[in-house]
């Protein structure tokens, strides 16, 4: 089965609406991923079919939980999950956000051979990254704590302004028994990603008083 015929064969087992100009480009995106990956060690997953569940899939479907339009992508790496949900909401823009020089430097080429708009690698530890506007969400599953994100990542909200999106694999509960005073769980979602092992829940998460 070709990488395309597999990824539509995922897709199907969604509710996601997804062009098939779409998805030639995040074929092409995981065919960059896996060129780059010899040379830069990018992901541990050298498979490009397993890339399209473990990165692909699993990035996209938490699009359903993202709410607004201005996003950053704290410790993104290869681009994970910026640039497939950049590419399946060409209406949102992305701000990728890591510190490493090789990651960007990929990610440059992925926008350029891709033709991509709404995104913006920079490099960056992010407690030295500034913003003029507080973003609509800052997304990451690159943090150990959810205690860790939102002090890390907390100049990039306000409390009027903006969510916490954390990626984790099983529901962090001792963790959430540890946030900050100042910071309240909103919502959080169990995301059903096709053919992966493993749990996969979002946690939205804002600053209060």
């Amino acid at each position: 089965m070709t990488l395309t015929a597999q990824l539509q064969a995922l897709l199907a087992k969604t509710s996601l609406q997804v062009s098939e100009q779409q998805v030639q480009l995040l074929i092409h995106y995981v065919e960059l991923l896996t060129k780059w990956n010899k040379a830069y060690n990018l992901t541990s997953v050298r498979d490009p079919q397993e890339m399209l569940v473990k990165h692909i899939m699993d990035s996209l479907m938490v699009g359903e939980v993202l709410q607004g339009n201005m996003f950053i992508d704290v410790g993104t790496g290869p681009g994970l999950p910026g640039i497939p949900l950049a590419i399946l909401y060409p209406e949102r823009n992305f701000v990728l956000l890591d510190s490493l020089g090789k990651r960007i430097t990929f990610l440059r080429q992925v926008i350029f051979q891709l033709k991509l708009t709404n995104v913006e690698p920079v490099k960056s530890r992010v407690e030295k990254y500034t913003i003029e506007t507080a973003f609509d969400g800052v997304l990451s599953r690159a943090f150990s704590s959810l205690n860790d994100m939102v002090a890390w990542c907390s100049h990039l909200v306000t409390k009027e302004h903006g969510q916490f999106f954390a990626l984790k694999g099983q529901y962090p509960t001792d963790e959430l028994t540890q946030l900050p005073e100042n910071i309240e769980l909103v919502s959080s979602h169990e995301i059903k990603v096709p053919e992966l092992v493993g749990e996969r829940h979002v946690l939205v998460l804002k600053k209060i008083k």
